[in-house]
């Protein structure tokens, strides 16, 4: 008897740690009765299970010192429903980046610092050149800017090249986030074995004196065989395969992990040390401001107009909308992830005019015939207008939500000049 509750509260122990401070049930009343139920989501939730809908949101309250109180409602949030994360995988890259220059403690060691990465893995080679950067190099500032405005690739593995896999992965387990695995770059195909090499990256300063030398890396992290299959079958080499695919070798964070690695940068004092990211002042700053940017007010030469929307990258509440002016009293702080079908999107909202502010994070899968790379899913006809409609109706109720004390948003009023 002793022994079976030793497992329990060790099965406890391990839910806890991954929930941080996000109160997650599997089920709660409030968004399925509430929002799910209405006529505009019929349609969807006639067929819920096939669509693997996951659905945190975050009331916040403020108590009379403005302290922020969370109250949160959760719809199928479920460690066992596998979704791709996509680019939501960026933003902890983007946030342990800056933790580990801030930890590297060198003289001269910034986010501005130009950094050099080198070529000795088959992987995607040398950088040394940026010219949207002052000084003509690039660093991770520029690399983190264009992680959260136009969601770039190449700028995220970048980064995953600073880290590299075993210090990733290690620092959010550390964290609490015991079942995150980011195992890989995006947009590129690499093996298992590539994606686990990094190269070596050298930091100079604007004289091009050495600041730091980092050696090319191997992690030998060890991780627990996963079995996450989806589908029916997928497109190899132009070959249709008709077996399910196999998404057990990337990337894996849970929707209550990826909404507290958000909600910790923007509330770091409702965390412990434990579990935030160690950044200065300015980091935090930097972070908010990039993460709720819009790309025309971004400083990026490379944005091309399939970007330069005020909705992209803001899909709850906006969808893919194009034409849409988003007014300026109305920032939205998020990460999104969109591919093999997964549209994912994780958001803290705030209405400087209606001083109102709330988190929602939200992911669904579309794909129909349940065959992967073959470009068709319904991202356009079912995935976005459900984004946007979840967001809308949040916000609505959010509108008329009573509130004991107006929250003083200062702190997210930034300058975007």
């Amino acid at each position: 008897m002793k022994q079976v509750y030793f497992i329990f509260l060790l099965f406890l122990n391990n839910n806890i740690m991954a929930q941080q401070n996000i109160n997650i049930k599997s089920e709660n009343d409030f968004l399925e009765k509430e929002i799910l139920s209405k006529s505009i989501f019929k349609t969807i939730m006639n067929n819920k299970d096939a669509h693997r809908i996951q659905i945190i949101y975050t009331e916040i309250n403020r108590d009379k010192n403005n302290v922020p109180i969370f109250k949160t409602h959760a719809y199928n949030v479920n460690h066992n429903i596998y979704f791709y994360p996509a680019s939501t995988a960026k933003m902890p890259i983007a946030f342990l980046s800056l933790q580990k220059l801030n930890k590297l403690n060198k003289k001269g060691l910034n986010k501005y610092s130009n950094m050099l990465t080198g070529d000795i893995w088959k992987n995607e080679g040398a950088v040394q050149k940026d010219i949207l950067c002052t000084t003509g190099k690039p660093n991770i500032a520029q690399f983190i800017k264009k992680v959260f405005v136009v969601s770039d690739n190449e700028a995220n593995n970048r980064l995953y090249e600073f880290l590299g896999q075993e210090y990733l992965n290690k620092k959010l387990h550390k964290m609490g986030y015991t079942n995150a695995q980011i195992l890989h770059r995006l947009g590129v195909s690499l093996s298992d074995e590539d994606n686990r090499h990094t190269n070596p990256i050298r930091f100079e300063d604007i004289n091009g004196n050495l600041i730091y030398d980092q050696l090319a890396q191997i992690s030998k992290l060890k991780y627990l065989k996963r079995n996450d299959t989806i589908g029916n079958g997928f497109y190899k080499n132009d070959s249709l395969i008709n077996t399910a695919f196999n998404f057990s070798t990337k990337n894996r964070l849970y929707l209550d992990d990826l909404t507290n690695i958000l909600l910790s940068v923007l509330f770091p004092e409702k965390f412990s040390k434990k579990e935030k990211f160690n950044l200065s002042k300015d980091d935090y700053t930097f972070l908010l401001k990039h993460m709720s940017m819009f790309p025309k007010e971004c400083q990026l030469n490379d944005i091309d107009s399939s970007q330069n929307y005020d909705a992209y990258c803001k899909f709850l509440m906006y969808g893919a909308d194009k034409n849409i002016v988003i007014p300026n009293t109305i920032r939205i702080f998020n990460k999104i992830g969109i591919a093999y079908g997964f549209i994912t999107d994780i958001a803290y909202f705030v209405d400087f005019g209606n001083n109102i502010e709330f988190a929602l994070s939200a992911t669904i899968y579309l794909n129909n015939d349940g065959i992967f790379n073959d470009d068709k899913y319904e991202y356009e006809t079912i995935g976005f207008p459900f984004m946007k409609n979840l967001g809308k109706e949040i916000y609505d109720y959010e509108l008329k939500r009573e509130r004991k004390f107006k929250p003083d948003l200062k702190k997210f009023e930034l300058d975007y000049n």
